[in-house]
């Protein structure tokens, strides 16, 4: 016979703890998920108005609006330029050779 490994006692306490654990989960009631308390926006609103800071807030708000606004505007320059720069006729053959030669070119030329 085989002698028992040093592992299996430790093996068998980990399936009673898993057990036991699954068991008590079962057993345990769906709750609802936490949820904002109604009209908790327009009271943070309000507050903010009464405090004197509301001008302060949409402030804010409008100078991150504008800089995603020129983020947008920038990249959108960007990907215009890079995808016209690359609008090569011998490209557009599918000349494989042609094209390994224009991205070499672009990696070259200054």
């Amino acid at each position: 016979m085989n002698p028992p490994s040093k592992n299996s006692g430790v093996a068998r306490d980990v399936d009673l703890d898993l057990d036991r654990l699954l068991r008590s989960a079962s057993k345990a009631k769906d709750e609802a998920p936490a949820e904002m308390p109604f009209g908790f926006d327009t009271r943070i609103v309000a507050l903010s108005r009464k405090n004197g800071n509301g001008s302060a807030l949409a402030g804010v708000l409008r100078y991150v609006a504008l800089a995603a606004a020129a983020v947008i505007l920038l990249a959108s320059a960007g990907a215009y330029l890079e995808f016209n720069r690359n609008a090569d006729p011998i490209i557009g053959a599918g000349n494989e050779y042609a094209i390994a030669d224009s991205v070499i070119q672009d990696e070259v030329a200054p």
